[in-house]
């Protein structure tokens, strides 16, 4: 899959370079008072996603996916939806970094309680 604005295969985004900072499972733990078990649980189950955002570190997850402690309101949702339409957690993070057409990226949009808008556009990729 590719992003609407680029050739460049959502798969082989650059993650380093879309995602600020990135969490590893012992500090998502930490922030969501949680053990990495349960976080590892929240990844399988679309709560939140992961991936390697460089070689050579371990699957991180972006740390904009928190937001006062909490998974940003949405973000299962709009998941879920994502891997319903076959997206892999690394293209599914690309995409929600992306800067589409929102205006912004979909991340911030979740971020600013626009998620309607965000999980429309994920549901019209599968067309």
């Amino acid at each position: 899959m590719t992003s609407s604005d680029s050739s460049v295969p959502l798969a082989e985004a650059d993650l380093d370079a879309l995602v600020d900072e990135w969490l590893d499972w012992e500090q998502v733990g930490e922030l969501l008072d949680v053990t990495p078990a349960k976080v590892r649980t929240m990844i399988k189950d679309h709560e939140i996603a992961e991936a390697v955002p460089r070689p050579g570190l371990p699957p991180s997850v972006p740390a904009a996916f928190f937001q006062d402690g909490l998974v940003v309101k949405g973000l299962s949702g709009l998941l879920t939806v994502m891997h319903d339409n076959n997206f892999t957690d690394r293209e599914a993070i690309a995409w929600i970094f992306i800067d589409d057409d929102l205006p912004g990226r979909p991340i911030d949009a979740l971020r600013e309680n626009r998620g309607a808008e965000v999980k429309r556009r994920a549901q019209a990729l599968a067309f």
